[in-house]
């Protein structure tokens, strides 16, 4: 293989190497560039020299300055560079782009079979829901799990999976604090999410903090039940483990299989229909980043996601701090003023909730990140963007609350992988695509995770954990759009029921994790 440097923009001053070896002190990259040093795959190469204080720019964008003479041809990693401080959100005005149409076609054409819900949503999976008011409860939400599994799903052929979603909120909190509403509705939503169909249910305990019944739906969609069956006015979907009519753990275990029998019927009746491009709601999202990130797996969901909002879908991205240093590129896209300033406002929430714990969002790099060449933050970030592709940014979506609009959203949260899924969860995606560099098995058992690589290496060594490598985009063997249009149709094929995802076949789930700023008692 020849030796490889990629250079993102004509401004660029540093180039990332492609060879899956790295390259060896001597070669020669981009005409005449000799390597000083050896450099690993993924990690960048000086094109000049620098001096003390010089701008380094990637992406035609600076992510750092020299803290000492570099030499034309050296290593530049996070040893050698400092970070730049953020952009002042209070001297980013909102200038409006004008955006170029980019996608011609017409794509009312393409379909998916999906679930189409009373309210309008369409599942991609038919799943028995049960969630919970207290963590108290998650020994026996495991136990009834696995025993619904076993004794009731496969009496029940249309139904895929029961999942218990199991938190450590409820109890011993501020119920009243300000930021106690973040965890509150994230668990409200995610039991409103499509692929449930309405047929959820609700374990408390009884004695709790959060009440079960804050956990319905405003519009009261939900009805609940008794221990026992009776349908009530309440209505029938929540059970307390301590009604004093049950006597003994098998009589609540009893209560509960009951209960789910009858969501379960329901659930049977749901059956795949033809449904529109503009009834997916899929969220974007990347961990385990590398440099080629933001050259090939990112820019691949970009164009993904362009073809979706163009045919009426819905795309969010997220991770607050992996958009913090680029949303000086992400205010002119938003779609008007009060939008833009949304945006600016969820990123000065979250300045203040990192300072308030002594960090920043420095803190996001992980030393794998740094292992695939990312040397910061601030090249990080400009590189995870780009997965919103390129259409106008219709709203912004706290942390906990659903979407309001069609269209590309920003939906404010943590970068932690677990946080940002559950939170995309509860904002209603019924389609989940996360991109990796240095590989990861994360999975939800809620919505299908399309797992994409950024690089060929690591698709080849986890043949059986990817299911779509966007690595041939480096070497130039095929074009992002190329690469965008086949993950377009890959979402299809697997939100139609069609394929299974890695993960889906494996049956390897990562447990969700509330984000919780509020203080315990």
């Amino acid at each position: 293989m020849q030796n490889i440097a990629i250079k993102t923009t004509p401004n660029d001053n540093v180039a990332i190497v492609a060879n899956p070896a790295g390259l060896k002190r001597g070669a020669i990259v981009l005409d005449g560039v000799v390597l000083e040093e050896d450099i690993p795959m993924g990690h960048k190469v000086a094109l000049k020299s620098f001096d003390e204080g010089d701008e380094v720019i990637r992406y035609g964008q600076i992510i750092g300055y020299a803290n000492r003479f570099i030499e034309k041809g050296s290593w530049i990693n996070e040893s050698n560079i400092s970070l730049p401080q953020p952009p002042k959100l209070e001297d980013i005005n909102y200038i409006q782009l004008s955006f170029e149409e980019k996608i011609e076609l017409e794509l009312e054409q393409y379909t998916f079979q999906g679930y189409r819900n009373p309210d309008g949503s369409v599942g991609t999976k038919n799943i028995l829901g049960i969630t919970t008011s207290v963590q108290c409860v998650a020994g026996i939400t495991n136990f009834i799990e696995n025993k619904i599994r076993k004794e009731l799903i496969p009496l029940y052929p249309n139904v895929d999976d029961v999942v218990a979603f199991n938190h450590s909120y409820g109890c011993g909190i501020a119920i009243d604090a300000p930021a106690a509403i973040i965890p509150i509705r994230t668990i409200k939503h995610i039991a409103q999410n499509p692929n449930f169909g309405g047929e959820i249910m609700i374990i408390g305990l009884g004695c709790e903090k959060l009440r079960p019944e804050r956990l319905l739906p405003d519009d009261d969609g939900l009805r609940l039940h008794s221990a026992h069956g009776t349908d009530t006015e309440r209505s029938r979907s929540i059970l307390y483990l301590q009604d004093e009519s049950f006597e003994g753990f098998y009589e609540m275990v009893d209560g509960i299989m009951e209960m789910a029998e009858k969501h379960l019927q329901k659930l049977n009746q749901r059956k795949r229909e033809i449904c529109s491009v503009a009834d997916l709601v899929v969220g974007m999202q990347c961990g385990g980043s590398d440099a080629f990130s933001g050259l090939t797996g990112n820019p691949v969901a970009g164009f993904a996601a362009d073809l979706i909002v163009k045919g009426g879908g819905t795309v969010f991205f997220s991770e607050v701090t992996e958009v913090r240093d680029a949303v000086h590129l992400l205010v002119p896209r938003c779609e008007n003023a009060e939008v833009a300033q949304k945006l600016k406002d969820e990123m000065a929430w979250y300045d203040n909730y990192l300072s308030q714990g002594q960090a920043d969002r420095s803190a996001n790099t992980t030393p794998g990140n740094k292992g695939g060449g990312l040397s910061n933050i601030v090249e990080k970030a400009l590189g995870s963007v780009v997965k919103s592709g390129t259409s106008t940014i219709v709203d912004v979506v706290s942390p906990g609350e659903k979407l309001r609009k069609k269209g590309l959203n920003f939906v404010a949260t943590p970068a932690s992988d677990f946080a940002c899924g559950t939170l995309q969860l509860a904002a209603g995606m019924n389609m989940h695509v996360f991109i990796t560099g240095r590989g990861t098995p994360y999975g939800l058992n809620m919505v299908p995770v399309i797992k994409v690589s950024s690089n060929s290496k690591l698709a080849n060594r986890w043949h059986d954990l990817i299911d779509f490598d966007a690595g041939p985009v480096a070497f130039g063997q095929k074009t992002i759009e190329e690469m965008g249009w086949e993950l377009f149709h890959l979402i299809l094929e697997i939100a139609s029921g069609n394929k299974k995802v890695a993960t889906d076949k494996l049956g390897l789930y990562n447990d969700l994790v509330l984000f919780n700023p509020g203080p315990l008692t």
